[in-house]
This record gives C-alpha cells, structure tokens and sequence, in this order.
C-alpha cells in the first residue's frame, strides 16, 4: 500500500477526471483533438472539462503536459450546482417564487413540479433559509408534489440561469461563470451516469431518450412508482423527476448540447477502470516521478564516458518500456481520505 499526498483544489477535481477518462480510453499521451471532455454532476459541485481550442480567460485556462503532447484545457467546478445541492436549492427557490399567492391563499401551500404527485414533504427535516420561512419561527410551509417534467425543467433552467445578468465574459451559459462552446466528445459520469442507468438507458443514449423517460416518470402517481421500484430507497426514488430534468436543463437548455447529439456518452468506468478523479492524480503523480527518474538518468549518462553512456541508454530505455507498460496494464484500486491535520487529501493505492 502506498500514499499519494495532494494540496487538492476545486478545480482540480475535473482535471484529474480529465487524465483518468482519457487515461482509461487510451487517448492521454495522443493528439489533444482526439481527446474526450468530463462532465461530472457529484452531489455538491459539477465539473466541466475538455480541450478547447478558444481563447480562454487565465482563470479558466490549464495547460498540461504529458509525453511529448501539451493540452489546453477548460476546466471549471460548479459549486453548489451538484444534483443533491441543486435540488435543495430548486425547492427554496420554489417557496420564493408563489411565495405571494400562497401568503394571498392564506394556506401556506407551494407547488412542487419535481416531485411525483402523491409523495408528502416531510418539511421538518429541510434546513430552510430564513427567506423560506417567511421570517416567521414557527411557519412551516407545505410543497404539494404536482409532478410535471417540463415545469420542473423550466424550474431548474431558472436556477442555472441565476446572475447572468453579471456575466462579464463573452460566453456564459451558466449563471455568470465563462463556459466556451463544447468541443470534441463527451463523457457524462457521476449523477448523470446514475440517473441514465436508473431508466434503464445504454451509455450511448441520446439526451432525448433521458427526456423521454423523465417525462414519462414525472408523470407517474406515487404509488404506481413505489410499487414498480420497490427496492430503491424512497428520499432517492423521488429525486429521479428532478435529476432527469435538472439534466436536460443542464446539458441541452444551458450548454447547448443537442437532444440528439450522439457526442455524449454517459459512462462510469471504462471496461473495468473506474473514472474517477484519484486515478488521474495518480496517473500525474507516476508520470512526474518518471520525469524525475529520466532526469536524473540523463544527468548521469551525460556524465559518463561513451561505453557507460551506452549501457545506461540501453538500460534507461527497457525502464521507460516496462514502466509504460506497467502504467497501462495495471488497474489500481483507490481509497480518497481527507487528512483534517495536513489540510490536503491522501489517494490511497493498491494495485491488483
């Protein structure tokens, strides 16, 4: 068992993605144009990445290096717009928006597209905003779960499209923050694969077929859904009416990818090699100390008299293969802690 020791950024989760997707499809070390792009949806944050050919803002713009190829990449985190944190974030939103008409009514009682009709909130376990409450301790509103697909999609399009209005960049397509257009294909893992895999959709799945199924899901009466998947955990069952929508307002209405675009594909792992972030950063922690190791080589060969010289080139050249072929070959298992003390994450390695 061995450690790997990183000062860990928010931005550098999607890069990391990055390296073990295409680590994994064996495009990493190859022509930067045929390289695949991250989308990720975690539960907090979401992350976008790929190699982008535009002029990017230095805030967003990250060169890497690996093998005799250097890619350009767009790599941004989305905090707070994860599938668990936007979902939390939607329904406050939605106790603002009718908060008027509700108080007009007198009944306190808010609409809940997202939600299939016939689930009851349980509003006592929601950590809600002052805003939410009215500014009154002892109010407790009520979301009636009216499940409508296209409602809830326009729902969390409003939510994406939160301060816009402040965007000082040429392209933003979510909220204020600069994304250029999408290039190349794409992978779609985390919560979009979950969601995919949850209606029963291949990898290659069109955005319309997710759209398809959300619909048909949404619509459901509650009852009818607990019965057909009896053995998922209901708080989860439900969020599938948001998730598929919350999507499509993502990746078709803010990133402009097409309802039939066949570039998208959504994917956890590649044949057996999961793609997740710990393997890229260990993928770049190898590839430095290999570095390292041929500088410290060449240091030595340049040294020598022409004989040595030889050997050690020999030498040096059967390491590079084996060591390559190694790195390509293996599949390590890992284990991401967070070492409160050092204030950074250790990806714990075990290789099969």
């Amino acid at each position: 068992m061995s450690y790997i020791y990183l000062s860990f950024l928010w931005s550098d989760e999607g890069i990391y993605a990055w390296v073990a997707a295409n680590y994994a499809l064996g495009t990493l070390g190859g022509d930067p144009q045929k390289t695949v792009g991250i989308l990720e949806l975690g539960g907090a944050s979401a992350q976008v990445t790929f190699v982008s050919s535009e002029l990017l803002p230095p805030e967003f713009a990250h060169s890497l290096k690996y093998g005799k190829y250097t890619y350009n990449l767009y790599s941004h985190s989305l905090l707070h717009l994860g599938q668990n944190v936007a979902h939390d974030s939607l329904r406050e939103l939605l106790l603002s928006r009718d908060q008027t008409s509700a108080e007009s009514s007198g009944d306190g009682v808010f609409l809940d597209p997202c939600t299939p009709t016939g689930y009851t909130h349980n509003m006592g376990f929601w950590n809600l905003s002052p805003g939410a409450l009215n500014g009154k301790k002892n109010y407790l509103p009520t979301l009636h779960a009216r499940g409508n697909f296209s409602e809830c999609r326009t729902a969390a399009l409003k939510m994406l499209q939160k301060g816009k209005e402040k965007c000082s960049y040429q392209h933003c397509h979510i909220g204020n923050t600069f994304i250029p257009k999408l290039q190349g294909k794409l992978l779609a893992t985390e919560n979009f694969f979950y969601t995919s895999k949850f209606f029963g959709l291949p990898s290659e799945a069109f955005l319309s077929d997710l759209m398809l199924a959300g619909q048909q899901f949404c619509g459901e009466e509650w009852s009818k859904l607990q019965k057909k998947y009896h053995t998922v955990n209901e708080e989860d069952l439900q969020r599938y009416c948001f998730s598929s929508a919350y999507i499509v307002a993502l990746l078709h209405d803010s990133l402009g990818i097409a309802l039939d675009d066949g570039r998208i594909g959504f994917a956890n792992q590649v044949r057996d090699i999961p793609l997740d972030w710990a393997l890229g950063a260990f993928v770049m922690q190898n590839m430095a100390d290999l570095e390292k190791e041929h500088s410290d080589w060449i240091s030595a060969i340049l040294s020598s008299d022409s004989a040595t010289r030889f050997s050690l080139f020999i030498i040096l050249f059967i390491m590079i293969c084996t060591v390559w072929s190694v790195m390509k070959w293996r599949k390590p298992q890992f284990k991401t802690i967070y070492d409160l003390e050092k204030g950074r994450y250790i990806v714990t390695h075990v290789t099969r």
